[in-house]
């Protein structure tokens, strides 16, 4: 990757537009900041919000106070920057799990399930981890029990590889760095040079793979779900199951049946959102 160069004074790009920060109540000016905020993949600060919402000083730190006392939002160490808080976390992991689509995403996911014979799992990242947000079980015998809800951590699964691909540079570090790469079987990277390199893979080959990493005999294949926004994706789908009846080098005959099912699922994401919002549809 070229390294970032700062361009020359006659060169430099112009500055972007105020993010417009409006609502005909309080309560909906504060829910449109919260929505900037929301977008954010790293810690804020104060001025910085100023720049860029064009919102006077005084007026900004107020909502920012009603935001960090209704648990919203919460300062960092350094007392300058801020982050989102645990309740704004969970309350977009809870529109994950009750949404609209779900029924229409597990049919996705039982088809897949009948299609390649193994356990199915839709995944979406939540905080330093990996959320199990559904899951479809195999009717074999010998199968490994992962229910809704359960969270793995990023470095060893292999939708968490996934998530991590897509992030800048600088955000995965952030994340890394908050992070204890903990060893869970003999399998598990934890060393970051090597799980630098892994990731790498991923992005070349658009799939991830759980080597045994969290579970000992447990192999799982994963890939996003297209995003209908362009934005990157925050859902992954899954396949996982024992090695004995899933090896390394059964997996492209497993992996376009995945991929169809990636496609469907983003397909039905795409018909719950209005026409004037959809992205290249």
């Amino acid at each position: 990757m070229m390294p970032a160069m700062n361009p020359s004074p006659d060169r430099r790009l112009p500055r972007p537009e105020p993010v417009t920060i409006d609502g005909d109540t309080p309560t909906l000016r504060l829910f449109a900041l919260l929505e900037v905020i929301a977008r954010k993949n790293h810690f804020f600060s104060l001025p910085a919000l100023v720049e860029e919402t064009g919102l006077p000083k005084p007026t900004l730190h107020r909502m920012l106070q009603q935001l960090e006392s209704a648990g919203m939002i919460q300062r960092e160490a350094d007392g300058r920057h801020y982050g989102m808080a645990l309740r704004l976390r969970r309350l977009g992991e809870d529109l994950l799990f009750n949404s609209t689509v779900h029924g229409a995403r597990h049919a996705v996911l039982r088809t897949l399930v009948d299609e390649v014979g193994e356990s199915c799992n839709i995944t979406a990242l939540a905080g330093g981890e990996v959320l199990y947000l559904d899951r479809v079980e195999t009717p074999a015998p010998l199968r490994f029990y992962l229910q809704p809800g359960s969270r793995v951590p990023v470095h060893c699964s292999a939708s968490g590889k996934l998530f991590l691909a897509q992030m800048p540079d600088a955000q995965r570090s952030l994340l890394l760095d908050a992070a204890t790469l903990e060893r869970y079987t003999p399998s598990t990277l934890t060393d970051r040079a090597a799980l630098e390199a892994e990731i790498q893979q991923v992005r070349d080959q658009g799939y991830a793979l759980d080597r045994e990493e969290f579970l000992p005999g447990l192999l799982c294949i994963a890939v996003l779900v297209p995003a209908i926004d362009g934005r990157p994706s925050n859902t992954g789908i899954a396949i996982q199951a024992p090695v004995m009846r899933l090896s390394i080098e059964q997996v492209p005959k497993v992996l376009p049946a995945l991929q169809r099912a990636a496609r469907a699922m983003a397909a039905v994401d795409a018909e719950a959102v209005p026409g004037a919002l959809r992205s290249g549809t």
